[in-house]
């Protein structure tokens, strides 16, 4: 038996319900938003990662599937979304559209790490991108955006984290003192984040390992070096976020873990799954479209992952839309009447009725117990005295009622059920 590789996942029959109404919903709001959807192909060459995140980052450094093609070109499946949209904003010269450009995507992602519950090597993220507005107003219209899918949802267990990381300006000043800060304390520094030193200080503070939280708990914070300018934005957007009742509180250690982020960045997070984690984060990039041969051009968004959604949804027991199950079984009493059947079911599909009938010859009594176990909601029977009289019993698998009716009925009494 072949079995599946380490770190990937199947979505099984059963389960595909569950996405189709994660992703559902994700469209909805989007529609009401005027959030239009972008395709970006799996593989990118590798120079948009490498240019665009960074390469010390954990990603490029450590997590990319990157290979070379026959004609020895080097690609990397996109380990995020956010760098393909700028490659493609800029590409398609997308800023001939009108501005600000809202745009969405729902798109599988590949990252080479140790797997754990929520986090596979192949995950699924559903990411929004704003292009063309500088404001606050913007950054908390994606924030609102991500507040309203998670509330549409049903969670409810969320907290929202804000932090400014401020512009090039006033984050050199921060590396400064981050550095003085640091420097005595190298020798307690992982080896990853020795190297970080001296190209990017402020990912040490995202670091993960412990010796490396335990000294970066006493680090200057980031929030107390940002210049006037960026001070402004951050107070703007708290007014936003407070006239619309958006509970957040101000979290010094957020960074977030690519290098394209700057002044917001923001997080949601939950306890709902054990320990503390990350349902969704973004920020502002303003650099990033000039990092992959753009003009200059102010962006904001977010991505979430799919995946550890579905996760908190279960453990907080939410419902997923409609389940798995079909609105009406047709069965036949016997072999002489599957032609009747293949064309009510047809009639039914038609009619935006979900319907399923018997292909494999099995007995009435089989019939019922394969229609419970697919979770159909009614049956209908279609014998010789139903043809014969015009008289249909549909029943109601619920609480086992049984309704009468003619044969052109039956339509709008399903219609009428769901």
């Amino acid at each position: 038996m072949i079995r599946i590789p380490k770190g990937v996942k199947d979505v099984l029959p059963q389960d595909g319900y569950k996405w189709q109404y994660v992703e559902s919903v994700a469209r909805k709001i989007c529609k009401l938003s005027n959030v239009k959807e972008i395709r970006t192909p799996t593989f990118e060459y590798t120079e948009l990662f490498t240019r665009s995140i960074g390469d010390d980052t954990d990603v490029v450094s450590k997590e990319m599937y990157t290979f070379e093609d026959k004609g020895g070109r080097s690609l990397t499946l996109k380990p995020e979304g956010t760098a393909c949209v700028a490659r493609s904003y800029v590409e398609n010269s997308l800023e001939a559209e009108s501005l600000p450009l809202k745009m969405f995507y729902i798109t599988p992602v590949f990252r080479y790490e140790n797997p754990q519950a929520g986090r596979y090597r192949e995950h699924h993220q559903f990411g929004v991108e704003v292009y063309g507005a500088a404001s606050a107003l913007m950054d908390y219209e994606v924030i609102r955006l991500a507040y309203d899918y998670l509330s549409a949802l049903g969670i409810k267990e969320l907290k929202l984290r804000l932090n400014s990381i401020g512009c090039p300006v006033c984050r050199s000043k921060y590396n400064a003192a981050l550095k003085e800060y640091l420097s005595s304390k190298m020798d307690s520094l992982c080896t990853t984040c020795k190297e970080r030193f001296a190209k990017n200080p402020l990912r040490i503070i995202d670091c993960k390992v412990p010796s490396c939280k335990e000294v970066v708990s006493g680090t200057p914070r980031i929030i107390d070096y940002i210049c006037d300018d960026c001070k402004e934005h951050l107070r703007q957007l708290e007014e936003y976020l407070t006239e619309a009742e958006i509970t957040y509180e101000i979290d010094p250690d957020i960074v977030r873990g690519l290098d394209y982020y700057n002044k917001t960045v923001f997080e949601f997070v939950t306890t709902a799954l054990g320990a503390q984690g990350t349902v969704c984060g973004g920020g502002r990039y303003d650099r990033l479209v000039e990092s992959v041969g753009g003009k200059p051009t102010p962006c904001v968004g977010f991505g979430l992952g799919l995946e550890r959604l579905i996760m908190l949804m279960e453990a907080l027991n939410l419902p997923f839309g409609n389940d798995n199950g079909i609105d009406v079984f047709v069965m036949n009493q016997n072999a002489d009447f599957v032609k009747q059947c293949l064309s009510m079911v047809r009639t039914l599909r038609s009619n935006g009725i979900s319907a399923e009938t018997d292909y494999t010859g099995r007995s009435l009594k089989a019939q019922f117990k394969y229609a419970d176990k697919i979770g159909a909601r009614h049956a209908v029977v279609i014998g010789e005295s139903e043809v014969s009289s015009d008289r249909y019993s549909v029943k109601r698998f619920s609480d086992g009622k049984i309704f009468e009716m003619k044969k052109d009925e039956i339509v709008g009494f399903l219609q009428g059920c769901r």
